[in-house]
Parts: C-alpha cells; structure tokens; sequence
C-alpha cells in the first residue's frame, strides 16, 4: 500500500469515536481502527444469489465477485492486521461450501497473513468450511465488543451489524436515502456490506432504545466520502 493510497482512503471516510476509540468509517462500508489495525465489516451475505437461486429464482450470479472486490480495495487502503466480519457472512450455512473456487482463492488472500474472525450471524450461525480464521460469538478487544446483533443493554463500546441501517433526509426538496453507519459515541452499528443487502432506516422501531437520540449521528455512504447528519435532520421512509 503506497503513502498516497492510504493518505486517499484516510481523507474520504468519516472519523468518529466509540466508547474513546477512534474509528474512520470508510464511504465503501467499511469501519477501520487505525490504533489496533483493525478493519471491521458487516453482513456480507456471500453466496446469497446462489442460494435464492437454489429456490428457483433467477437472478444474475454476481454478488459474490462484487462484493469480494469491494472488500479487496478497502483491505488494499488500509492493510489491517485484524479483519472482524460481523456475521451474516455467508446468506445461509452452506454458503462458504457453494463458494467457487476462485472466490475461494481471493477470500484466502485477503485473509493471509493476518487475524481474521468470523462473528457468527444469524444466517451463519457456524465456522464457514474449510476457510480459515477463527469463529466466535462475538469478540472483545479493549473497550470495544464486537457482535452481530445489537444488545438492548450493555451499550458501551459495542459494534453491531444486522440491522443494515441506512438514512434519509431531504434538502431543497430533494430527498436523499443512503446505507450508513449509525452511532451515538458508545455504540456503532453497521451497514451492510453486500452487494445484495437491502436496508433499514434507522428510525425505525426496530431501532428503538439503542441509542440516545440526542447524540444520534448517520454517518451517510456517498460515492466516494462519508456524509455526517446528526439525528436532527433525518427522515423516515
């Protein structure tokens, strides 16, 4: 990883603190500690297509590489030397053995050479087969825990995915709705990363009591940068 690339990376994410420690959410979906090394990712959903299709739905098979070569790019800019996937990795549990072979091959890269956990979801609720890394229910590092689903208590410090958050506002009549990162200083939930996650806006009731709405921040996804609303100027829908 050059200077330059990391330098790029750092300027178009959002940085933002969790219980003391300093995050940069990254516009690919991405949340990087850059103290720890530690890169974290939620609801990749791999093999999803392959698994509706199981079901008799035909839908194009391009997920899998779309969603791998995102998380390429970002592991590129920031070189961690930890990579927590937050659950929901794979759409089902037969998902890693669906996996094709070269999809197979670029996960292994990505992994090598550094700590990689797989949180268990409830998509995938055991170890991926035959992939490497270690499987946890969920993983404590410092003040921060990593999860896949949020806990009605016990906020601080806490990253989450599942929800698949996104936001919505309107500005000179024009309304905007991206994925994005939702927090309020003591707990982070995440987008989802895959290419064929949908998304729920974070005032909705499934959200209730996970954060304190006056400190609440969407830290909206854009093409290339991280966009901060406060709680304020959001919208349901």
């Amino acid at each position: 990883m050059t200077a330059a690339l990391r330098a790029n990376a750092i300027a178009a994410a959002g940085l933002v603190g969790v219980a003391g420690e300093c995050a940069l959410c990254d516009p690919r979906g991405v949340l990087y500690f850059p103290d720890i090394g530690l890169l974290c990712v939620s609801d990749l959903h791999l093999e999803k297509g392959s698994s509706i299709a199981r079901r008799g739905a035909l839908i194009p098979p391009y997920d899998t590489a779309a969603t791998l070569a995102r998380l390429a790019e970002a592991v590129a800019a920031y070189q961690p030397k930890i990579v927590v996937s937050l659950g929901d990795s794979f759409h089902d549990g037969w998902g890693a053995e669906r996996l094709p072979v070269p999809f197979r091959d670029t996960l292994e890269a990505l992994m090598a050479g550094r700590d990689w956990f797989w949180v268990t979801g409830n998509h995938d609720p055991d170890a991926p087969a035959d992939l490497p890394g270690e499987t946890v229910g969920e993983l404590a590092v410092g003040a921060l825990r990593f999860r896949h689903e949020p806990s009605r208590d016990g906020a601080e410090g806490e990253v989450a995915g599942h929800l698949h958050p996104c936001a919505r506002i309107v500005q000179r009549g024009r309304s905007v709705r991206r994925r994005c990162f939702a927090g309020d200083g003591a707990r982070m939930i995440m987008p989802a990363f895959g290419a064929y996650t949908g998304s729920l806006n974070v005032l909705d009731r499934a959200y209730h009591g996970l954060f304190d709405r006056a400190r609440l921040m969407a830290y909206m996804l854009g093409a290339d940068r991280v966009f901060a609303m406060p709680g304020s100027m959001l919208r349901p829908g």
